[in-house]
């Protein structure tokens, strides 16, 4: 993906640092909605808009749904293969729960996982959270560049992984070739992301060119 240059801004305040929806580029903006609608129901955290900018190759991020349960795994994975994803990684078993991960048709990777290895209630498709995995070039860089515009860290493993604190949608930093690896395609790409993060914070473009954008609503408590 192409890496923007950065220009740096003053911290923003504590109160603009929650990551309200996220927004995907799409040729068919329709149908990926009508996708995104039978197989997960995300709305208002993730919205769909025609874009047709030029995108080869593993685009940079995953979007991670986290459930309680395996059978929520496996409901929302089933969905998505029915609306039309393609299986990336099957879900199975790991030492950290069960998981696995699809690609949908407007090309977005989507992990579905747990920390649950069995079901202790009944199957449903709630999602208890919903976290942007960037792959970034430097991890250490992009965590200064970050909390420098005031986003909150919740966890931190030196350069190997960062979360942020911008609930409704988290945001998490890994090294490119870890997320690819996590996504289970080739760490290779070009073009663009085709995703927005839209927030409180204002409009940039951060170390590795991932958009964020004014968010058109007041609150994430209040969506349009």
């Amino acid at each position: 993906m192409t890496t923007t240059p950065v220009t740096t801004t003053p911290v923003v305040d504590a109160g603009a640092t929650c990551i309200e929806s996220i927004t995907l580029d799409a040729e068919d903006p329709e149908a990926a909605e009508a996708f995104y609608a039978g197989a997960f129901g995300l709305a208002p955290r993730l919205r769909v808009r025609a874009g047709d900018t030029p995108s080869s190759g593993f685009r940079g991020y995953l979007l991670s749904l986290v459930v309680a349960q395996p059978g929520t795994v496996d409901s929302l994975v089933g969905a998505a293969v029915d609306g039309g994803a393609a299986i990336l990684k099957p879900a199975t078993k790991s030492f950290w729960g069960y998981g696995g991960v699809i690609q949908a048709p407007d090309g977005a990777i989507w992990k579905i996982a747990t920390s649950a290895k069995k079901d202790a209630g009944p199957v449903s498709r709630h999602v208890d959270d919903i976290v942007l995995l960037l792959g970034v070039s430097d991890v250490k860089a992009s965590k200064r560049f970050y909390t420098h515009r005031g986003l909150r860290i919740a966890k931190s493993f030196g350069g190997k992984y960062v979360e942020f604190d911008t609930a409704p949608v988290k945001l998490a930093l890994y090294p490119r070739r870890a997320a690819a690896k996590d996504a289970g395609v080739p760490a290779d790409g070009s073009g663009s992301h085709r995703l927005a993060i839209l927030s409180q914070a204002g409009s940039f473009t951060d170390p590795d060119g991932f958009r964020w954008e004014t968010a058109t609503f007041p609150n994430a408590s209040d969506p349009a």
